[in-house]
């Protein structure tokens, strides 16, 4: 059996999705409200934090229902990007970002969580705002320009 690595000292495993409609050329954002954790005001990729035993499709699945009213199979996910980062607002620990791309998704998109986004739409692919959170900002352009691309975020360069 593995030794348990202590709470305080894990990164946080998060799910980001870029619902992409190719047909339009358009991806599903959402904008931060002002009562954010963090990003207030900012743009966003669909994103949310892998509960204990949860595998990490499941959590883009998930977190894109929850905020948005779309529903994607996790097995049709693809990876499209991953962040890791060395902090963050609610990861002192850092964090990984897996970013996933859907193509196919049921459901009416709608802003479910209105106290946390203020709004959540559909936007061109080639007008992405740039008032953008920085990490997946870079995910979402390194994905619409077809590259797949690791980030590192805040750590010491050597």
């Amino acid at each position: 059996m593995a030794p348990k690595a202590h709470p305080a000292l894990e990164s946080l495993l998060v799910a980001a999705v870029i619902v992409h409609d190719k047909a339009t050329d358009r991806v599903v954002l959402l904008q931060r409200s002002e009562n954010a954790k963090f990003a207030q005001g900012m743009w966003d990729l669909p994103v949310g934090k892998s509960e204990p035993g949860e595998p990490i499709t499941a959590t883009a699945a998930r977190e894109l229902y929850e905020e948005t009213g779309l529903t994607v199979k996790p097995e049709s996910l693809t990876v499209a990007h991953v962040i890791h980062g060395a902090w963050g607002v609610e990861a002192p620990n850092g964090f990984l970002t897996v970013v996933f791309a859907a193509h196919d998704w049921t459901g009416e998109l709608e802003n479910r969580e209105p106290g946390k986004h203020s709004q959540v739409r559909w936007v061109d692919a080639d007008a992405i705002p740039d008032d953008f959170v920085d990490t997946t900002a870079g995910a979402l352009h390194q994905y619409l320009i077809k590259g797949f691309n690791v980030s590192l975020g805040g750590w010491p360069t050597a």
